[in-house]
């Protein structure tokens, strides 16, 4: 004999719309109205055209986007990819290892290694770019200890350079990475290690078959939190660079607050935009494909 559902249970699945709303609502406003509305707004501006004398010309045009791929600009944007990307993988190759590390400590020590790696967001963003200009002049501390150390004999020009910037990036997200990586590896079942131990399976095949595999999504999610800000960074490379390196992150600054043109510097931010919707796309590709092949 079947049951019929509850009044209270007709009633609770009713009021959980409403529920829902209220507990939703006020952050989806805030959304809407401080992040997609001024975005739909700034994008809208990609088909206009610049006044004589700065501000918006309403008047229809597609002559944005072709710019944004005149060759000037296209070196711009493989150079920004290029940096973004080197500052990823050595995040990546710094970051894996920490996380990993952190992850198999005993639990009491994890809260406290996560609280150093976090550290550093605890400080000014500013003040942390500057304390790399100290340590890479060329009187710097850097130079200090290798000509001390008799590892060089002329002190080397190491700011106001691409590796300069990267160094900068890499040490700006760092924590993006290891985050990530760190949750995606304690979630882990050590039997399953254990189990490739037992049926002969070295440690370097356990890591390469089974850990990295399934850490996977946290090294997607790493990458994105660490690639996407470092591509549209302009403090760093501004800093660092020393106006040498540009990127699209002051390219895009330069347009809106510079030159004035505020629709040509929309279109590159638009190209952002969609470079960012792809990243997003792929890393939920990746998690929607380990999620479903991982053991239960």
């Amino acid at each position: 004999m079947t049951r019929r559902p509850s009044g209270n249970t007709a009633s609770g699945r009713r009021g959980r719309p409403a529920v829902s709303a209220i507990f939703l609502g006020p952050g989806l406003a805030f959304t809407a109205v401080f992040v997609v509305v001024p975005v739909l707004l700034v994008l809208s501006y990609t088909v206009f055209d610049r006044g004589r004398f700065g501000g918006i010309e309403y008047e229809f045009t597609l002559d944005n986007f072709s710019r944004a791929f005149e060759p000037t600009f296209r070196r711009v944007l493989v150079s920004s990819l290029w940096i973004a990307g080197a500052a990823t993988l050595v995040a990546l190759v710094v970051g894996y290892p920490v996380a990993y590390a952190i992850a198999k400590l005993p639990a009491r020590w994890r809260s406290l290694m996560l609280v150093l790696v976090v550290i550093p967001f605890w400080t000014s963003f500013l003040i942390r770019t500057y304390a790399w200009i100290v340590l890479l002049n060329t009187q710097g501390v850097l130079n200090d200890v290798l000509v001390r150390l008799g590892i060089v004999d002329d002190r080397l020009d190491l700011l106001y350079t691409r590796g300069a910037v990267i160094a900068g990036l890499v040490y700006v997200y760092l924590p993006l990475m290891i985050l990530p990586i760190y949750a995606s590896v304690a979630r882990m079942d050590d039997e399953l290690t254990e189990a490739s131990a037992d049926l002969g399976g070295s440690r370097f095949a356990g890591f390469a078959r089974i850990t990295f595999p399934l850490s996977l999504p946290g090294v997607v999610t790493g990458c994105i939190f660490v690639f996407v800000p470092s591509l549209g960074n302009f403090v760093v490379p501004e800093l660092l660079g020393g106006g040498k390196t540009v990127m699209v992150g002051n390219l895009v600054r330069d347009q809106f607050l510079k030159a004035r043109d505020w629709p040509f510097g929309a279109t590159l931010a638009l190209v952002m935009v969609v470079l960012l919707l792809l990243l997003f796309a792929l890393q939920s590709a990746v998690s929607r494909r380990f999620s479903v092949e991982a053991p239960r």
